[in-house]
């Protein structure tokens, strides 16, 4: 089904605007077929009046730099359905008590007391919010404040589409959807949890049910989702999103390293380089988004450049904890247990100067963070680019995104890509992974019948380490005066599983998961991450990285083959066996609960061509 047009779904937003507020100002509804200017223009007219009625801002809110603080996050709950890799360890994290959470009645009785002092905007974070049973009833709850003009949500997506039509109903009017990946095996690679479809479903029925624009989180981080900026970015051609990307922050145990942070600025250069008519939108005092809109596209894009562009100074943000906490900054250690007052049974007042005093301790800036980014050397950008569709012979990068678009304006999601399986001579299903589109065609580089002769050509190597220098200490090669020619390189590897093992891999059936899916993108993120952690090894921009894996009954093992190419002045050997070493290291890792009588094995460069050394290919 297409998605709703435009005027069906902005009467919608009308209308839940109308519901959602009980501050007084006048409502009134567009008539059916009424034009979608005397909508707008009642729209307008509805803003006007609350903001000319408004009631001076409370001072136990206002911090001392004149902070109006008027949006207040409350988290839920501090589970999460999901195990995101840059978020907590797969095993999750303590959780506090549920005695020492905050109740429901206690949520609500502080939510009543920001807002009589001012707060207009409260939004629900978690955690993952939506598996709190009560959810629906918190935000019916919140919805009777006189003065409240947004419930937004903050989620994951998982429950998303099964929970919205009650949320709605209740008055959610705002909602922010994480999501860091396109590629369903990336997906359940980054969150080890299965449920990309139920994402895509969330995201479209926030859309048929006319959530304008439904905004999409995207966490970007170098070497494993920046390559996919220009998708994300493609969506919103024809859907009413606003993809916000958010530069890669540090909190506790994520184990931030600057390395991994794309900057707002570098973000915005590659999108332009596609889209040099992109324009940046007019932003309110207090908004933490750089928005931006292509000319023609339904949606925007916008930044969230907490790292490289700070915007503490119209800060108007204050958060509450799943157990009572007062935060007055994201990054600041600093916190006050208002549930502890509560259950002590402090009055209204007693919280407010609580309040009060937290907030006018409030910095000017989260300045130890600021240093800690502007201290650390630039990383080097990534200019590689892996799309496990149909990686040789690139397609416009806009492709996948448009068919993603396509099927997203359906009412299905999009189904999985099918994975070749193959019939062995004993008649059982071999699994067989690539990270090319078809394994048949365009596989020059890992068919043993397409390889060239045997025998080498070139000039001969030479018989001198070439990472020494003149007294022998290490050194790396000084590349800057070698002619950039096309290099590729392929590597294998092989690893003995074992019956038991091999055919728990067979069967998908590990509890870890699908551990040739996981094997095939570690793979692909080795051969991005070498130069990080081969010392002397030279960053490379590849072009192209393909991995596949297939499995071997008679052995009881699976064979990695790994091809990489770049066009530059040194060579991907390096890369190719980096990835294909990393894809055996996974594989024994997701398996050695079963088994540790696993043997890696023949890790070994297949062939190498470009370069002043000439061409190799092993027999």
């Amino acid at each position: 089904m297409a998605a709703r047009p435009l005027s069906r779904m902005l009467r919608r937003v009308l209308k839940s605007v109308a519901r959602s507020c009980s501050s007084g100002a006048p409502v009134t509804q567009p008539c059916p077929g009424e034009p979608l200017q005397a909508a707008a223009e009642e729209l307008s007219k509805r803003r006007q009046f609350l903001r000319e009625h408004a009631a001076p801002f409370s001072a136990f809110l206002t911090d001392s730099f004149g902070r109006q603080h008027s949006y207040l996050r409350i988290s839920l709950t501090e589970k999460c359905n999901l195990r995101c890799q840059y978020c907590m360890p797969e095993e999750g994290v303590p959780l506090t008590p549920k005695a020492d959470l905050l109740t429901t009645e206690e949520i609500l009785t502080l939510a009543r007391l920001f807002v009589k002092e001012g707060v207009n905007k409260i939004r629900l974070t978690g955690g993952e919010p939506l598996i709190r049973p009560d959810v629906v009833n918190i935000v019916a709850q919140l919805r009777q404040l006189e003065g409240l003009r947004t419930i937004g949500i903050t989620t994951n997506g998982i429950n998303l589409a099964r929970l919205l039509p009650q949320l709605q109903k209740a008055g959610l009017s705002a909602i922010n959807i994480s999501l860091d990946t396109l590629v369903p095996a990336k997906f359940e690679f980054i969150v080890r949890r299965k449920g990309f479809y139920k994402v895509m479903e969330g995201i479209h029925k926030a859309i048929e049910l006319g959530y304008n624009p439904v905004k999409v989180n995207c966490v970007v981080m170098r070497g494993l989702n920046e390559d996919e900026l220009l998708d994300f970015v493609a969506l919103t051609e024809g859907l009413p999103l606003d993809v916000r990307f958010i530069e890669y922050m540090p909190f506790d145990g994520n184990k931030w390293n600057f390395k991994k942070m794309v900057s707002y600025k570098e973000m915005l250069d590659s999108i332009r380089q596609q889209w040099p008519e992109l324009e940046k939108l007019p932003e309110e005092e207090s908004s933490t988004a750089k928005a931006f809109k292509i000319p023609g596209f339904q949606g925007q894009i916008s930044f969230i450049t907490s790292m490289s562009e700070h915007f503490c100074g119209t800060c108007n943000r204050l958060r509450i904890t799943a157990d009572g906490s007062l935060k007055v900054c994201l990054f600041g250690n600093s916190e006050v247990s208002l549930r502890d007052h509560l259950r002590a049974g402090a009055c209204e007042q007693e919280l407010l100067r609580i309040i009060q005093a937290a907030v006018g301790r409030k910095k000017r800036q989260h300045a130890e963070l600021l240093l800690m980014f502007q201290d650390s050397p630039p990383a080097n950008p990534s200019t590689s680019f892996w799309d496990p569709f149909h990686i040789q012979g690139l397609r416009p990068r806009v492709s996948f995104s448009s068919q993603m678009a396509t099927l997203w304006k359906g009412r299905g999601v999009p189904q999985t890509p099918p994975i070749a399986q193959q019939r062995l001579g004993s008649g059982s299903p071999q699994r067989h992974y690539t990270s090319h589109a078809d394994s048949d065609a365009n596989s020059k580089c890992l068919s043993p019948g397409s390889q060239a002769p045997a025998a080498p050509s070139g000039p001969p190597s030479t018989s001198e380490l070439t990472h020494v220098d003149s007294e022998g200490r290490a050194a790396m090669v000084d590349v800057g005066g070698k002619p950039d020619t096309e290099r590729v390189a392929v590597a294998s590897a092989v690893v003995l599983l074992g019956p038991v093992a091999f055919k728990l891999v067979q069967q998908n059936q590990l509890k870890k998961g699908d551990a040739l899916v996981v094997a095939q993108l570690a793979g692909v993120q080795a051969a991005k991450l070498t130069s990080q952690l081969i010392p002397l090894c030279h960053h490379v921009a590849l072009s192209h990285v393909q991995v596949r894996l297939e499995l071997d009954s008679r052995r009881h093992a699976v064979v990695i083959q790994a091809s990489c190419r770049a066009q530059g002045p040194t060579g991907v050997e390096m890369e190719a066996l980096t990835s294909a070493a990393v894809a055996a290291l996974t594989l024994y890792d997701m398996c050695k609960a079963v088994s540790r009588d696993i043997v890696l094995k023949e890790i070994k460069l297949i062939s190498k061509t470009g370069g002043q050394r000439g061409d190799f290919h092993r027999a």
